[in-house]
């Protein structure tokens, strides 16, 4: 990089914001120079805004930084979003209309058919629907990445589309921290599975059809397979896993499909980007494996897990996916993607 990029972060002092102050320290290209939050932080220092939940110490760089109010003004040209859904859909197009870049965590814009719901080493051609929030009167734009629970599936399956995904059943196992803080209660969780979380099922369908759908005449056309979710909160701080079964069109022997889970890369890889794993999906031999506690952390929480390929009785064949959902379902995803926008000339403008 010739330059240096400032960057801020828009719902700075919730708990996905304090994902991104933590993804973005020591990061080789962008300085986290803005803090953005809710009216009753704006004017505090962040140290005092916040109540640092993650592991280890706040760090030094933006314990002073004193937090802005969420409307544009002052705020560097990229921003990543943890805005809360509630609120996010005025905050980010405000920005966006006033010239910003927003790379968003929330689910407000990512089924909408000019913003590209984006998985790097998936979909990079989905950028060519930027231009068209032209049409908006924008002089910036919005960038997405997917649900957290979505991406492990949709990078699961991503190596598998060459043979004509037909249709997909999901279950998963979503980590607790998923739900944010204070999440869910302890009296509901502990020693438990609870079979519900409101509008998951909804996004995991969606969003992977949209994710591996093709990018033909200007638009996104979804992918035709029928995918077919069940999504069920477990006892794990962290990692969510999704038991995945699958029908393909071809037909591939269990050796194709290793091979296609061994070889895959993506842009990201070809172009060294800092933030993306050297192997983006990591096939483990181990019957046992993956597992959260012991794999979610490797490779910085940027790598999908997969493991236990065998035959499936109802459709063809079926695995488990492992991926760290606060970090590649959430801040590590959305910096990824703005490192692949700044290797695309997307803001040098």
């Amino acid at each position: 990089m010739e330059r240096r990029i400032e960057v801020g972060v828009l719902g700075a002092t919730g708990m996905v914001g304090q994902h991104f102050v933590k993804f973005l320290q020591n990061h080789p290209w962008f300085d986290l120079t803005w803090l953005g939050a809710s009216d009753r932080s704006a004017g505090k220092k962040y140290r005092e805004a916040t109540s640092w939940r993650l592991d280890g110490a706040m760090p030094a760089t933006v314990a002073d930084i004193v937090v802005s109010d969420s409307k544009p003004g002052a705020a560097p040209k990229l921003l990543f979003s943890a805005m809360d859904a509630l609120v996010a859909t005025e905050i980010e197009r405000a920005f966006a209309e006033a010239g910003h870049v927003i790379v968003s965590n929330s689910k407000n814009h990512r089924m909408e058919p000019d913003v590209p719901l984006l998985i790097p080493e998936v979909n990079p051609e989905h950028l060519k629907l930027i231009p068209l929030q032209k049409r908006r009167g924008w002089k910036g734009f919005i960038a997405t990445n997917p649900n957290c629970s979505t991406v492990v599936l949709a990078m699961g399956l991503a190596p598998l589309k060459r043979f004509g995904i037909t249709r997909v059943i999901a279950t998963t196992m979503q980590a607790i921290s998923g739900a944010g803080y204070p999440g869910v209660a302890s009296m509901d969780i502990t020693a438990n599975v609870i079979p519900f979380i409101g509008g998951e099922e909804e996004k995991m369908q969606q969003e992977t059809q949209k994710i591996l759908g093709d990018f033909l005449d200007g638009r996104v056309e979804p992918l035709a397979a029928r995918v077919s979710a069940h999504c069920n909160r477990v006892p794990v701080v962290d990692g969510h896993m999704v038991a995945t079964s699958v029908e393909l069109s071809a037909k591939p022997t269990e050796a194709d499909i290793l091979a296609a889970f061994e070889n895959y890369r993506g842009l990201p890889q070809e172009r060294n980007l800092p933030s993306a794993p050297a192997r983006p999906v990591v096939y483990m031999k181990e019957p046992d494996r993956p597992q959260p506690r012991r794999d979610a952390e490797r490779e910085r929480g940027m790598t999908v897990f997969v493991g236990r390929l065998r035959a499936c009785p109802a459709l063809d064949w079926k695995f488990m996916a492992l991926g760290h959902n606060t970090v590649r379902g959430a801040a590590g995803a959305a910096v990824l993607n703005a490192e692949l926008m700044v290797s695309e000339g997307l803001l040098s403008a």
